[in-house]
């Protein structure tokens, strides 16, 4: 049976450039990984939610796009939404709230994913 790649790539800036470079990992790797066995995780907590507001991410709304039909996760932090005043519904389609970013980075490095900050 096959390597399933686990990963999950923790976006915290409200940055361009690091958010530039962690879609292009994620991307990279998606392509890098033989027969597509892969679980991926793209998680987003402090200033860096404000990324996936509609508006703001717009440079990179197309690539989001390709890494969600890629079976990429988008998770936003709850508690970075409040602490910014942004409504769930002004995100990105596609993106899911979870409660704690930090609580789901721990469970998800728990589960076996790899820890990937860009």
């Amino acid at each position: 049976m096959p390597m399933t790649y686990r990963a999950v790539f923790h976006v915290d800036l409200d940055e361009a450039k690091p958010f530039n470079i962690a879609l292009a990992n994620v991307g990279n790797l998606i392509r890098a990984i033989p027969e597509k066995h892969y679980d991926l995780v793209m998680l987003f907590n402090g200033p860096a939610v404000t990324l996936l507001h509609s508006e703001q991410c717009a440079p990179f709304r197309d690539e989001i796009w390709r890494l969600q039909q890629s079976r990429v996760a988008f998770k936003v932090c709850r508690n970075a939404l409040n602490n910014f005043n942004i409504d769930p519904d002004n995100l990105i389609e596609g993106c899911e709230i979870v409660p704690a970013g930090v609580v789901a980075l721990i469970e998800l490095q728990q589960d076996g994913y790899a820890y990937i900050k860009p």
